[in-house]
């Protein structure tokens, strides 16, 4: 792909003190290299150099890096201009290197062309972009293991295991002369419900990978003077919301994006469920109940020092989501901070104005996050990933029922799908109807 246009971005600017980098990717970088140097530049070799406008006029100085191909980033010959990170210098650095035959890069071209000349697969390139937004530490090591192939080589693993069933099967409807009928082998069936079950730990593994990049979004629900604005202030460790002794105070959605043990939180603090007559209220009470519907987590929040505390089953939560059933003011009721699990979820007791149990909270937000236990191995993962994943899953599930219906050829056909299907992530198939919309996330000089 050397007759691809040489492409130019700033890839860096760390402001005036900083270094800024100029990077350019294509087949006119060494002769753009020896016009800015001098004279021809050494591979891999840090030249100090002074880098000059078309009339001779020094535009700034620093280090030139060239980088030939295959042994660069995107597998292309790479030039890297490092001067001082001054806006108007970069400026005026990449103007001169678009004299010189390069054009302005798009967003995400560097590494679409690093995935072009095989240097990546698609969800290693996506990675990259995962890295670079990554909002707490937890995140960035996730995207550092999918850009390192670990999500990619479990997905290459699941294809490599499709592949010998759909030879097994393939094989004996090519050969149906045979005596034994190998369609009804419980080997095969044992190995497609091995299949599937890796298939389902992967997909789990995906999810936390997607909650670790995308961050958690957790609702704070419950009965007005429950103590949930209490609970987001504690949470956040400063004062966001209002808290007053006044039933109904907090009447629209506070949102608030915060990190908790390097965990990215967005918390809504919502308004207390409850039937009003009272118009602006009910609608803070319609808006919380259709925030709920799009919560990874709700934080349910109830008062332990009220004689009659309002029931579990009286907020009317939405049934399938996860909840934690937090009561708050255990101070207050004499009831020390624990957790005790019970059948319709997790029940724990602590203090939101006393800092009481927000310990045990915390860990179960980690965990929550995908932190917990098994996490060391956790990658990034995007929206896309699981989806296809969950087609898969629904193909193998096809084809262990034509299986068992004796039908080999829709078995046969069901796992080519499901192979296709995985190949999506990888980038393994047809991918151009992927690659616009998921490299015009990327940043310039990416």
């Amino acid at each position: 792909m050397s007759d691809r246009d040489t492409i130019a971005a700033i890839a860096t600017a760390a402001g005036a003190a900083g270094v800024g980098i100029v990077r350019l990717s294509g087949p006119a970088c060494p002769g753009i290299a020896a016009v800015l140097l001098g004279r021809p530049p050494r591979p891999r070799h840090a030249h100090w150099a002074r880098f000059r406008d078309g009339d001779g006029e020094v535009i700034d100085d620093g280090l030139l890096l060239f980088f030939p191909a295959p042994h660069s980033y995107t597998g292309e010959d790479v030039l890297e201009l490092q001067g001082h990170g001054s806006p108007v210098l970069l400026a005026q650095l990449l103007r001169r290197c678009l004299q010189l035959g390069a054009r302005p890069a798009r967003p995400g071209e560097f590494t679409e062309r690093a995935f072009l000349e095989g240097r990546l697969d698609l969800a290693q390139a996506e990675a990259v972009a995962d890295l670079i937004a990554a909002g707490s530490e937890a995140a960035a090591r996730a995207a550092r293991r999918s850009l390192d192939g670990v999500f990619s080589r479990r997905v290459e693993a699941l294809v490599e295991a499709l592949t010998a069933l759909r030879v097994w099967i393939e094989a004996a409807l090519d050969f149906p002369e045979e005596e034994v009928d190998f369609l009804a082998a419980p080997e095969l069936r044992e190995r497609l419900a091995t299949l599937r079950a890796e298939l389902a730990a992967l997909h789990a593994g995906a999810e936390r990978g997607k909650r670790l990049v995308d961050g958690l979004h957790v609702v704070i629900a419950g009965a007005p003077n429950a103590g949930k604005s209490s609970l987001l202030n504690a949470l956040a460790g400063e004062d966001r919301a209002i808290v007053t002794a006044v039933a109904g105070t907090t009447r629209d959605l506070l949102r608030e994006r915060i990190a908790v043990d390097g965990i990215e939180l967005t918390l809504v603090d919502t308004a207390g469920l409850r039937d009003t007559p009272e118009e602006v209220e009910a609608e803070g009470i319609r808006r919380a109940r259709a925030e709920l519907q799009r919560a990874d987590l709700v934080l349910a929040v109830l008062d332990d020092s009220l004689a009659a505390p309002v029931a579990d089953g009286d907020l009317a939560l939405p049934t399938g989501l996860p909840v934690l059933w937090l009561h708050n003011k255990c101070d207050l009721s004499g009831v020390a901070p624990h957790a005790e699990p019970r059948d319709d979820g997790e029940h724990l007791w602590l203090s939101a104005r006393a800092g009481a149990g927000l310990d045990l909270l915390r860990a179960r937000l980690r965990q929550a996050a995908g932190l917990g236990e098994g996490s060391d191995g956790s990658f990034s993962a995007r929206a896309r990933h699981l989806d296809a994943l969950a087609r898969t899953g629904a193909r193998l599930a096809a084809a262990a029922g034509h299986l068992a219906a004796g039908s080999g050829e829709l078995a046969a056909e069901e796992l080519r799908l499901a192979q296709d299907t995985l190949g999506e992530i990888t980038g393994r198939v047809d991918a151009d109807a992927l690659l616009g919309r998921i490299f015009a996330s990327f940043c310039i000089g990416k």
